[in-house]
């Protein structure tokens, strides 16, 4: 775990057992707190560099909120209870925001601004600690059952703590990568058709249709050369036809360009590259071109993927839009 709990046992023994997941939220929030105690009993102005060490380290309460989001909240929502995925999120979304204030403070060296919006910052993370301990654990802990709680720990992995040192496995079994986890856990939803990837379950009709919304060009050559598939999207860049597939890739370019596809494709297959880039002005648009060797799990050539997207109006965008306008 992290240094603060080498002093002495901890004060959740007994209470919940190692590495379980409500026993790291808590744990997280006395580290929270410890970090906050420091800094509000330093001399910013005198200790600055200190400060912002230690601001750095309380940053790191997003892997705390992400993990609530994605973990816990999915889990909630399961049982019926469905508010924190709406009100407690939309609140970490503030704390967000105030962090972000603290942090232009910070880059102003304003020290008024620095005290101001970092005490605004730290009632807030306090306020949610406290509806954390007083509600949203302990209820959690009644609609839980303990096999789901057992699966808390690959997706936590996936995120991250607060912690330098992860927790341990919950239960105190040899971990498994999220990769490597063929355990089926219950859905609410049938699979049987439906293929299971990486993560998660699709039917062939529902992987027909992201590929047609993509806002990317996708063509799949396998590893002998051949093109096997391409997406029909609606504003494809280059256009294709059924033609191509079957057909050997060099026979998909104009000549001028057939070396260099040639020098990709070799370089690919031997394993010294993995990735070519381009990008181009055609038709008045700023097209981005990159190709990706597929490997299997040993890393065996399997073929490339070749992606093109006009992103033309992504790079004309400035500044951020968070809200949704639609006019």
């Amino acid at each position: 775990m992290s240094e603060y709990l080498n002093s002495g046992p901890s004060p959740f023994e007994g209470q919940f057992p190692e590495g379980h997941p409500v026993r790291t939220y808590l744990e997280e929030n006395i580290l929270i707190r410890s970090y906050i105690h420091k800094i509000q009993s330093m001399n910013i102005e005198e200790n600055i560099d200190a400060f912002k060490e230690l601001f750095t380290q309380l940053c790191k309460v997003e892997l705390h909120f992400a993990r609530k989001e994605n973990q816990l909240f999915p889990y909630l929502e399961k049982h019926g209870w469905t508010s924190p995925s709406q009100n407690m999120w939309a609140f970490h979304d503030q704390i967000r925001d105030e962090i972000k204030q603290t942090h232009k403070a910070i880059e102003s060296g304003e020290l008024q601004s620095i005290i101001y919006t970092s005490q605004t910052l730290f009632r807030s993370l306090e306020h949610i600690m406290q509806v954390e301990e007083g509600r949203l654990l302990p209820r959690a802990m009644e609609m839980l059952s303990e096999e789901e709680w057992k699966e808390f720990r690959d997706g936590d992995a996936e995120i991250g703590w607060m912690f330098d040192t992860p927790p341990l496995a919950y239960p105190a079994v040899e971990y498994i990568h999220p990769g490597e986890d063929t355990k089926r856990k219950k859905l609410p939803f049938g699979i049987d058709d439906k293929t299971h990837y990486d993560e998660g379950y699709l039917t062939p009709e529902q992987v027909n249709s992201i590929f047609r919304i993509l806002p990317v060009d996708i063509t799949y050559v396998n590893e002998n050369d051949q093109v096997v598939f391409y997406n029909r999207g609606d504003d494809r860049v280059f256009p294709r036809s059924a033609g191509i597939i079957g057909r050997e890739v060099k026979f998909c370019h104009p000549p001028k360009s057939v070396d260099q596809v040639i020098q990709i494709l070799d370089a690919f297959k031997a394993g010294t590259q993995d990735v070519a880039e381009f990008w181009i002005q055609f038709k008045g648009k700023f097209i981005h071109i990159q190709y990706f060797a597929v490997r299997d799990e040993d890393r065996t050539y399997r073929g490339v993927i070749e992606m093109s997207q006009d992103v033309t109006h992504i790079r004309s965008l400035e500044g951020q839009q968070r809200l949704l306008d639609w006019n």
